[in-house]
């Protein structure tokens, strides 16, 4: 299991740390219709099946079925409300309510999306997560999104100063941070090796002032670790590149704060119908 919560926004720690609630109508999956399953934020761990999700007009997702063994009610310190947490992480992500007679089951849970993370898959169990930094994130996602077992992709900015940066702030490097992608995978499908080797193979990880024709630190080429696991991991795979002679430039760094970058970033290629103008493959490993 790997926690996120080092990477996770003051905005969302507020909710799944310290126990607050967004405000009702704004959050990402009130309205969501997409099919297949609904994360922990903090952990990873499949919560919620597309199929159990109904609109109860609350302003929260409401759900009438928990995946079985993976949320744990507790009494609320308000002494009235029963608390629903990730039964893996203690997460907090909203309160469970029945007797309202909104579907058969007679059970809605109504979670904070802040809360969740979705994935286009109906079976996954378990998930993982890496983020990475390799030039412009457009081009970095494009690739990425490729990959069998890869569940999900998120552009963003990490490794900076000033909270909840823009993408002009970032480009104008006012904030000191890096574009950078967050990857959630399927670890019984891909593992982080193969994601790591697959960094290194989809940009220039020697060039040390940019990615390309994008020049500055805001394109830097980094990864950044959850955990010791994926910090070895990374320094085993930058040191059989530099065995083959070549002067890699990626740094290592332990993982901050990753802020969401804005939605039309999200998806780019995808959503324009081109492709990557500084990014192309290259096998360097075995």
């Amino acid at each position: 299991m790997i926690l996120k919560t080092g990477s996770l926004s003051s905005t969302l720690l507020k909710i799944i740390r310290d126990k607050s609630t967004e405000h009702p109508f704004t959050g990402e999956y009130e309205n969501y219709e997409e099919e297949g399953t609904y994360l922990c934020r903090q952990c990873g761990t499949a919560l919620f099946r597309s199929k159990t999700k109904f609109n109860s007009s609350c302003g929260w997702p409401s759900f009438d079925e928990e995946i079985e063994g993976m949320v744990k009610r507790v009494p609320d310190k308000d002494g009235h409300r029963i608390e629903i947490l990730c039964a893996n992480c203690d997460a907090h992500l909203g309160h469970v309510f029945q007797g309202e007679n909104f579907t058969s089951k007679n059970t809605r849970h109504c979670v904070n999306s802040a809360s969740l993370d979705f994935v286009a898959d109906f079976n996954v169990k378990q998930t993982e997560e890496i983020i990475v930094a390799a030039g412009c994130f457009w081009g970095v996602e494009y690739y990425f999104k490729k990959l069998i077992g890869v569940l999900k992709t998120e552009v963003g900015y990490i490794g900076g100063h000033k909270q909840n940066p823009t993408y002009k702030e970032v480009c104008a490097d006012e904030t000191g941070h890096v574009e950078a992608i967050r990857v959630i995978f399927d670890p019984q499908k891909i593992s982080a090796e193969k994601l790591m080797q697959y960094f290194f193979e989809i940009h220039d990880p020697t060039q040390i002032n940019g990615q390309g024709p994008d020049i500055g630190q805001q394109y830097l080429s980094v990864i950044f670790y959850y955990n010791n696991q994926q910090k070895e991991l990374a320094e085993k795979l930058k040191k059989e590149l530099i065995k083959k002679d070549l002067k890699i430039a990626t740094k290592i760094l332990p993982v901050d704060t990753f802020w969401a970058a804005e939605k039309y970033h999200q998806q780019y290629y995808a959503k324009n119908g081109k492709e990557p103008y500084c990014h192309s493959y290259t096998k360097r490993f075995d």
